[in-house]
This record gives C-alpha cells, structure tokens and sequence, in this order.
C-alpha cells in the first residue's frame, strides 16, 4: 500500500495518507481543516535527478 504525500490549498498543512486502492483518493481531506482541497506532492524518494538517477543517495560505500 503506497504512501502519499499532499499539501492542503487552504491551510498549507503537509501531511502523508496510505491509500489502500485508487477509489479511496476520492475521500481524503486535511487532518487540519478538513478540506478536500489537496495537491499530491512529488515524493523525495520518486524523484529523478538530472543525471538520469533515481535521486535516492549510494549506500554503497565508496573506494575498494
């Protein structure tokens, strides 16, 4: 079950919700206001870097 992330248009609360299928995007609001005005948010983790990455960091340690 992903995890997204949304900003609310109206008090700027950024929050993350788990959605169990794709109908549920339909019913979710903020915890704040309770508005149904969201914008997803672009995950850190998601994201592609310039160079044709994945974004995420190298874990691997470097040298031999």
């Amino acid at each position: 079950m992903p995890i997204y992330e949304y900003i609310c248009l109206d008090c700027g609360r950024e929050f993350e919700k788990l959605i169990r299928k794709s109908s549920d995007n339909s019913e979710i609001e903020c915890p704040e206001c309770h508005s149904s005005s969201l914008e997803e948010k672009v995950s850190s983790f998601a994201s592609v870097s310039p160079n044709g990455g994945s974004g995420a960091p190298n874990c691997a340690p470097s040298g031999g």
